[in-house]
């Protein structure tokens, strides 16, 4: 199967390697700044040594799929690395939202807090849509979800051209105060219509 290397101006989409199991795995580890805004409400909360382990596992499966080139054809996840370096700074992902439906949805972490606001998540998710309707010509529209507390994504999705389609007030108990649950959506055609030669090309024309 053919390697996936989707690049922007500053970041690159691409498969994991061998070479970032180190990286992936140091942001994974309990305490990181991006898990603050990440669902933290979604699930649990996990002891650093749960996550260790949790980690582990995953290292090891990664490390096979790498080795086996078993990876998802189109992809479900890419790394998000800086085009300079090479680094793994992230990750952009998709999923079922609704699997009866057939409703998909498109999630990103940028680990390193450090990056953050330079509009380097903006570069990766764009990307990201670009591929998944390009791979998936059937596909109508595509949703992100959040919550208000994460403003970041919220500009994001803004940004991008999703259009808030539902708030769900006051659902979601993060850290002592409720926050509203938001789901964003765009439609293929207002996707083309706002990038009409790609998401790409609008980033050098910018």
């Amino acid at each position: 199967m053919a390697a996936v290397t989707l690049p922007a101006r500053r970041v690159v989409l691409r498969d994991i390697r061998l070479d970032d199991l180190d990286a992936w795995a140091h942001w994974q580890q309990h305490g990181r700044a991006w898990q603050l805004t990440d669902g933290p409400d979604l699930g649990p909360p996990s002891t650093a040594e749960e996550t260790a382990a949790w980690v582990a596992g995953r290292v090891t499966e990664l490390r096979e799929t790498i080795r086996t080139g078993a990876f998802s054809d189109p992809r479900h996840r890419l790394v998000v690395a800086l085009r300079d370096d090479d680094r793994l700074i992230g990750e952009v992902s998709r999923y079922l939202e609704r699997k009866a439906l057939g409703w998909h949805a498109v999630g990103i972490g940028v680990y390193d807090d450090a990056l953050w606001g330079q509009g380097l998540g903006y570069e990766a998710l764009g990307m990201w849509v670009d591929y998944l309707f390009d791979a998936h010509p059937d596909w109508r529209r595509l949703m992100m979800g959040t919550w208000s507390g994460n403003v970041g994504m919220v500009r994001l999705a803004a940004k991008l051209g999703f259009v808030e389609e539902a708030r769900y007030r006051e659902a979601r108990y993060i850290r002592g105060a409720y926050y509203d649950s938001l789901s964003f959506g765009i439609l293929r055609a207002e996707w083309q219509a706002r990038y009409p030669a790609g998401f790409a090309a609008s980033l050098e024309q910018g």
